[in-house]
Parts: C-alpha cells; sequence; structure tokens
C-alpha cells in the first residue's frame, strides 16, 4: 500500500463537508465588468460556520469595502440556525472580516482608491474545511453595457442551438 492511498482525491474533498460552492452572486457578472479575481478567508463565528453547512448563505447584496487598511465583507447575509445560536445574539448581516496577505490588501486598496474600482464578491465556497470568498476588481456597467452583454449571450446560445441542429441532421 502506498503512502498517500488513504488521502482523499481533489474529486472527494467536499463531499463530506456539504461540496464545494457554497453561494454565488450571478447578479455581479450583470452588473459589473469583472476583471480580477482574488481568494480571500473569511474571518467566520461558530454559529455561522453551523449556518453556512446547513446552506443558509446569501452574498447577493454583498461588497467589500476598505476600512482602516484592512477588508471588510459588507451585506453578507448568514442566517443563523436556531440551534445552533441559542447562546449569542446572532447578526446575520454583520460586517466580516477578509483574510488576505498584506501584499494583496495593499495591492487592492491601491486600485480601489486610484483606479475607482469595486470589490464585489462572486463566490463562497469550501477549500478544505474553510470558507474562502471569491473577490474580484469589478467596474460597473451602464445600461447599454448590460444589453450588449445580453445580446451577445443570446447569439452564443443561438448558435449552439444551429450547430446542434446541423450536428443531428449530418
Amino acid at each position: 500500500m502506498s503512502k498517500n492511498s488513504n488521502k482523499k482525491t481533489g474529486k472527494d474533498k467536499g463531499k463530506g463537508a456539504g461540496g464545494g460552492t457554497i453561494a454565488l452572486n450571478k447578479r455581479a457578472r450583470h452588473e459589473y465588468s469583472l476583471e480580477e479575481k482574488f481568494e480571500a478567508g473569511l474571518s467566520l463565528q461558530g454559529w455561522e460556520l453551523k449556518a453556512i453547512r446547513a446552506g443558509r448563505a446569501n452574498i447577493g447584496d454583498a461588497y467589500a469595502v476598505v476600512l482602516h487598511s484592512e477588508i471588510f465583507l459588507i451585506g453578507a447575509q448568514i442566517t443563523p440556525l436556531i440551534s445552533a445560536s441559542t447562546h449569542v445574539v446572532a447578526d446575520d448581516r454583520r460586517s466580516r472580516k477578509l483574510l488576505l496577505h498584506r501584499a494583496e490588501i495593499d495591492n487592492l486598496i491601491g486600485r480601489v482608491q486610484r483606479d475607482g474600482y469595486t470589490l464585489v464578491p462572486t463566490a463562497l465556497y469550501w477549500k478544505g474545511n474553510k470558507v474562502k470568498a471569491e473577490i474580484a476588481l469589478a467596474k460597473g456597467k451602464q445600461a447599454h453595457d448590460k444589453r450588449e452583454a445580453s445580446k451577445e449571450r443570446d447569439w452564443q446560445r443561438e448558435k449552439q442551438r444551429v450547430m446542434r441542429r446541423h450536428n443531428k441532421d449530418a
């Protein structure tokens, strides 16, 4: 038997803890043009972790801000479980600190303040037994940009439909 035989493979990694993706922010891709993505840890309390395992996280209205040279996640909703948060006053929309390396934080702060970017969380996911947040540097889209993206998406869908029909006939 090899030394690594009882390690889990990459595919099995998340199955015990509820698996992979916790929450997606689909609206962010519509509202913003996303440029660069970063992976950040999340500073959570015990009741929040239990609630996330139960699938009670939502980042649809969330955004990240810079306060005192640290980055915080604002507006992410983690609804508490009644049984897990009996001894704590749970605030489901509290500010949560994002954990990044100092060089990454300085880079993000500079880009946000100088270049006018916004920090938008795009996903929450499991990495091992830790919760990670994917945040993106984003610029807001104008209404005409949103229409353009919608037309492009519809065109790609129609193109795929035609190609399937063509391949089926051949």
